[in-house]
């Protein structure tokens, strides 16, 4: 039975949240606030699916703008544009192909577009053997379409899979609706009391962890 690791990537691999808040710092007067601001807009653009993420990060600055009552930036572009130079998490370059060495399938379940997620896995270094991306789809997380898409496209047996990612709304939680081992990359510090197989601060540890779930 082959052992699958499926992985989100924007704020699992990727500091989605240092990314964004950067390029949001250089477009609007209050970084914080429009990074929170788009958490609170962004779902919105995401619903029914029919948008690429480009498109997201695009329509999002001026929901900003408006919800603010800032001046909507001379180019509402620079946001998607920014994307692939969001960097990887420090320990990620390390882990991800250590979990290949112990004989892990690597797999990436994202809300994003596919040129996207070749920028990224190009920074974190590693080859991956399926990708589902959002706009390839027509759905976004928590929606369930990326889980039923992988398992469809690799045959991947359940026993032998577990889902890593940090994001409880995205990720976690249909993890525990479809009753998938979810491993929560807790970066923040926050707490719930969702359904996880495992919980850590970052992806160190991450291996023994993963082996400990589902042994060679």
């Amino acid at each position: 039975m082959d052992r699958w690791a499926t992985f989100d990537c924007y704020g699992t691999l990727i500091d989605w949240d240092g990314g964004v808040r950067a390029q949001l710092g250089a477009m609007f007067p209050d970084a914080d606030r429009a990074l929170a601001r788009y958490h609170a807009v962004e779902p919105g653009l995401q619903a029914g699916g029919q948008r690429t993420y480009r498109q997201v990060l695009t329509d999002v600055v001026p929901g900003i703008a408006e919800a603010e009552g800032w001046p909507v930036p001379d180019d509402p572009a620079a946001l998607a544009d920014s994307l692939p130079t969001w960097q990887p998490f420090g320990e990620v370059p390390a882990v991800m192909p250590e979990l290949r060495e112990r004989g892990w399938r690597l797999g990436i379940l994202s809300n994003t577009d596919p040129d996207y997620l070749d920028a990224s896995l190009a920074l974190i270094g590693v080859p991956v053997d399926v990708r589902v991306t959002a706009s390839e789809i027509g759905s976004y997380k928590p929606a369930v379409a990326h889980w039923e898409t992988f398992f469809r496209r690799t045959g991947a047996d359940r026993r032998g899979h577990v889902h890593v990612a940090a994001s409880l709304f995205h990720d976690v939680q249909p993890c525990a609706a479809l009753g998938l081992p979810c491993v929560w990359i807790n970066r923040t510090g926050e707490t719930s009391g969702l359904p996880r197989a495992g919980e850590l601060p970052s992806l160190a540890g991450l291996p023994d962890l993963l082996d400990d779930l589902v042994p060679a």
